[in-house]
């Protein structure tokens, strides 16, 4: 059976540890290939090339830098079907979600292109008497990123490319669940011209991830994942010195007051929590219905609901696709399972569902609780599957209340006609993306990704300045150019005159 290998120093590097893992095809439930796990050793294989990379790559210029970068971005945009291709048979969601993913992370791409505006210094002259200062940001070196199974192309994408053009030397260590996409993304660089060493990509578990968190030659390190794991970067990293941006879970809301637009809410709650089979950590897990509006969104939620198509990812009429692995689908099933005994109304249980010919697939249904309490486990929990939660609520106060009472602040959105309250919401919520009448509000790529509370941990957010920022650090220098008429000691304090 086919290995997935790692990619150090612009080759194919076979794994050495005698260590690999499975990789299945979750529509069938089928072993589709393995992946190569990688030791403390070789980790510490791809950090070198990084090192040594960055030691020409740091200093190059902006000009050669965004010249493969443009390259990289043409190279993409011919790979799209191949990459979604890769995508759909690894992590199971329908094609059209995975080209989704990729043009997402093409907007990132293309940000990079630009980031000769984005590492514009700053000049203050005469200062004082024919003093200068000026600021810059450098890069910082060897810069790792680790990053989920649910967008196996985007995520690594929304890292590597601005470290990379901020001229850091970058290794990515992507989920060993779905790993082909994120290797695919990586070796197009090579071909776009990247040197070699600047890019390296190990496959592993948390050997590997622990090797990257206290390596000594590793500045900073990037990772999206649940927040238990996020908690664990930032704490780990940290301790060892790292800058850190680890993003975490969420249980994002969307509160329904009683003006909204009911049916453009039910349509957007539909998408919005049961696109890419829930796997979204953008996804509406959520609905908090104010007043009297609770029935009928229910109802016109489950109608559409029970519409949607679900099915292999590789088939053009699926809406939606297979959880990721067999041990999720049954965690996930869990939920709803229990739902009832802690006062749910089960309004949708998919738990039962099986797609014909694909019996063995990691399938479940679409799932739909209502009336439930924010001390059960449905809510409580971050799911990560086809589960949406409808709470109620009596005022706005109440909802607004509610969901800033979740120890999660992700994103989360408002369906209003009523612009005062909009403004409201969006000053008062606590959460780092609001929607306003926008159910997944993922920003484009030139402003930046991240939550509150538990759904971040460290101070940048995930691309745009907030990533440029987090790949470099200031520099400030003061400039003196000497003068016939200079001289003499002053032990006074500085002083501009």
């Amino acid at each position: 059976m086919k290995t997935i290998d790692h990619w150090i120093d612009g080759r194919t590097v076979q794994g050495a540890s005698g260590n690999d893992g499975p990789v299945t095809d979750p529509a069938t439930g089928a072993e589709t290939t393995r992946v190569a796990l990688a030791s403390a050793g070789e980790v510490d294989a791809a950090v070198a090339a990084a090192k040594a990379a960055f030691a020409t790559w740091g200093t190059s210029s902006l000009a050669a830098r965004t010249k493969v970068l443009f390259a990289y971005r043409a190279l993409l945009d011919g790979h799209r079907d191949e990459i979604a291709e890769l995508i759909t048979a690894e992590h199971g969601k329908v094609h059209s979600d995975a080209l989704g993913e990729v043009a997402r992370g093409l907007e990132i791409v293309e940000l990079a292109c630009g980031i000769t505006t984005q590492l514009k210094g700053e000049l203050s002259t005469e200062v004082s008497s024919r003093v200068d200062v000026s600021s810059i940001r450098q890069p910082l070196g060897v810069v790792a990123g680790i990053t989920p199974f649910n967008f196996p192309a985007m995520v690594p994408m929304w890292m590597f490319p601005l470290a990379i053009a901020c001229g850091n030397t970058f290794v990515l260590k992507p989920s060993e669940k779905d790993p082909s996409a994120a290797l695919r993304v990586a070796q197009l660089m090579s071909e776009a011209g990247l040197p070699n060493g600047v890019l390296n990509v190990v496959h592993g578990d948390k050997v590997a991830v622990d090797r990257l968190l206290e390596h000594p030659d590793v500045a900073a390190v990037s990772f999206v994942g649940s927040t238990p794991i996020a908690r664990y970067i930032h704490a780990t990293a940290s301790a060892n010195g790292k800058r850190v941006q680890a993003l975490g879970g969420a249980k994002n809301h969307m509160l329904v007051l009683p003006d909204a637009d009911l049916d453009a809410a039910a349509d957007a709650a539909v998408s919005a929590a049961y696109g890419s089979a829930g796997e979204r950590c953008m996804a509406i897990s959520a609905v908090v219905a104010v007043g009297d509006t609770g029935d009928a969104l229910v109802q016109k939620i489950s109608d559409r609901a029970a519409k949607i198509k679900i099915g292999p990812g590789n088939d053009p009429s699926s809406e939606m696709g297979p959880l990721i692995t067999k041990a999720h689908r049954d965690k996930v099933a869990s939920y709803v399972e229990g739902a009832a005994a802690q006062g749910a109304e089960v309004v949708l249980d998919g738990t039962g569902y099986t797609v014909e010919g694909h019996e063995n697939g990691h399938w479940i249904g679409l799932s739909l609780l209502d009336k439930v309490s924010t001390d059960s486990d449905a809510y409580r929990d971050e799911i990560f599957g086809p589960v949406l939660c409808v709470l109620r609520a009596e005022t706005y106060e109440e909802g607004l209340a509610l969901i800033n009472a979740s120890p999660f602040g992700n994103g989360t959105a408002i369906y209003t006609r009523d612009g005062g309250a909009a403004r409201r919401f969006q000053l008062e919520v606590q959460a780092g993306m609001v929607g306003v009448n926008v159910p997944i509000p993922v920003p484009v790529g030139y402003h930046s990704f991240g939550g509150w509370k538990d759904s971040l941990f460290g101070d940048h957010h995930i691309y745009g300045n907030d990533g440029v920022h987090f790949y470099t650090r200031g520099k400030v220098v003061t400039t003196r150019w000497p003068d016939p008429s200079d001289g003499g000691v002053d032990l006074g304090f500085p002083r501009n005159h």
